[in-house]
């Protein structure tokens, strides 16, 4: 794969990442769809477009996925939706990426991974920045919604240390949604059955962008390009996905960027990278990649 395909499918795939927390908070703001349909209608999109590309190649693993997994997915999903209601775009990713990064970071520490010096200054770095985003104050986001996307993100980081080493991501991923689709309608029909459901054109058209592009290609183009990537780059590269967010939430949305949300965004991702770079930088033979947050 050429350098430059290699550029293009990175930034395409972070892009994308980013466009999922930008195309579910512009649904919830300024549609009439509800946070259980956005995330119905998501996951059965991205089920299908995973489905199709999936059976369109030929990986050199197998997977098919499990119903553990898919209940991460669908607990992932879901609370990044609800979420979403009341967070802006830049906060709600940031907090999303933190929590994974956390939570996998976390893993490896009781898996007996020892950090060295800066490594713990990072993760200090980090989890300052965390408290210093959710203190009480006029800019602090809403507790709620902040809790359902720090779920949201311990989700995610579970499903990703569950599929590592499950088979060809892509038809491990595909499986999953797959599993998890019925999961997100149930939901969606609890919600249609107490009468707080409601759907509209636009918010359909924005939940099905968010599954088929920004979930089922991006996944798609992410995995395809990740193997040609070096592992200081595959993760770092995604530290891009909360800021590209961020920008896209001032532009689309007209979110304020506030002095709390630069520093927090400063801290968290400066710790983050501290942790990572270091980790890789190890002489020490480094495990697999950590799958991206979005």
């Amino acid at each position: 794969m050429s350098p430059l395909r290699i550029l293009f499918l990175t930034a395409g795939a972070m892009a994308a990442f980013a466009g999922n927390s930008l195309l579910c908070r512009l649904a919830l703001k300024q549609t009439g769809i509800d946070a259980a349909s956005f995330t119905a209608i998501r996951l059965v999109s991205g089920a299908l477009v995973l489905w199709a590309v999936a059976r369109s190649t030929r990986g050199a693993q197998a997977g098919q996925g499990n119903w553990l997994s898919a209940l991460a997915l669908f607990s992932y999903a879901a609370c990044f939706s609800f979420a979403y209601v009341s967070l802006p775009t830049g906060t709600g990713a940031l907090l999303l990426f933190g929590a994974v990064q956390a939570l996998m970071i976390g893993y490896g520490i009781w898996s007996g991974e020892r950090l060295r010096p800066l490594q713990l200054a990072g993760l200090a770095l980090a989890f300052g920045g965390l408290a210093g985003l959710l203190l009480p104050g006029v800019s602090a986001p809403p507790l709620a919604g902040s809790v359902l996307m720090l779920l949201a993100g311990m989700s995610w980081g579970i499903y990703s240390l569950r599929g590592k080493g499950a088979g060809d991501p892509t038809r491990v991923t595909a499986g999953n949604f797959l599993r998890a689709a019925p999961l997100a309608v149930g939901l969606g029909v609890v919600m249609l059955l107490s009468r707080s459901a409601s759907l509209n054109a636009a918010g359909f058209c924005l939940a099905v962008a968010s599954g088929a592009l920004t979930s089922g290609i991006g996944y798609a183009v992410w995995y395809t390009v990740v193997p040609a990537l070096k592992a200081t780059s595959a993760a770092s590269v995604q530290l891009s996905v909360p800021v590209l967010a961020a920008l896209g939430g001032i532009a689309f949305l007209g979110e304020p960027l506030t002095l709390r949300l630069v520093l927090a965004s400063s801290a968290i991702l400066g710790g983050i990278a501290l942790v990572v770079l270091q980790k890789r930088a190890a002489p020490a033979p480094a495990s697999g990649g950590q799958k991206a947050a979005h």
